[in-house]
């Protein structure tokens, strides 16, 4: 099993480039797990106990209103980490994480791996670099939601779609009621998103894909100010 957790902490991005030795701690103190298609893995206001890294699979992290309107974060795919911010504050998760499909998780607990943080300086400024890349990734998202309008904000998600996946016929990563979501709106101005940008020449929709036509005329109204 050490060696599963090896293998799979070789492929997060957090722990790229460590010593064999450094990985070889972690592997001591993480858990390998296994979730299905919606499995809650941790809900907002429940204590911080564990970081989390995806090795396969998806997991959404959202924030829930008390009327029942969801508002997702992120989608987190293989060799992306989650959950960190809790684990160092040593409070509560401030939002919620659900597995979108089955996934393998790994799971590693906050008191063992602050002791090593503690121990291994290499690995607190790696944890340090994830914490800001994320945090411009947060900045550029309210960004989007507040000043963009929706054909601008679907045009940068598509390309980001397009960057991840390298090529031009997108999979959608998530139904489309949670892409509006994602993108602060609802699922019908989605929906009037796409028609007109495929009315524009810019996309081509084939029934759960897309086929960006115009990757030029989409980084330009992508990248439109109002």
């Amino acid at each position: 099993m050490d060696t599963d957790k090896l293998a799979a902490l070789g492929g997060i991005k957090l722990f790229e480039g460590l010593p064999q030795a450094q990985l070889q701690s972690l592997a001591g103190i993480a858990q390998l797990r296994r979730c299905k298609a919606g499995e809650t893995l941790f809900e907002a206001g429940q204590p911080g106990t564990h970081l989390f890294a995806v090795v396969s699979g998806k997991v959404r992290v959202f924030r829930a209103s008390l009327s029942g309107k969801e508002q997702v974060l992120h989608v987190f795919t293989g060799g992306e980490a989650f959950a960190e911010v809790p684990v160092f504050e040593g409070k509560t998760y401030p939002a919620s994480a659900q597995a979108l499909e089955d996934s393998e998780l790994l799971s590693i607990p906050r008191k063992g791996f602050v002791e090593l943080l503690r121990r291994d300086p290499e690995l607190a400024l790696g944890v340090m670099a994830l914490l800001s890349a994320r945090l411009r990734a947060f900045v550029g998202q309210i960004a989007q939601l507040s000043l963009k309008e929706v054909p601008e904000r679907l045009a940068g998600y598509l390309l980001l779609l397009r960057s991840a996946q390298g090529r031009d016929e997108l999979t959608l990563d998530l139904p489309k009621g949670q892409i509006a979501s994602y993108l602060g709106t609802i699922p019908e101005t989605l929906s009037r998103a796409i028609k007109k940008l495929s009315e524009q020449g810019l996309i081509e929709v084939l029934g759960s894909r897309v086929r960006i036509l115009d990757p030029e005329g989409l980084a330009r109204l992508a990248e439109a100010d109002r």
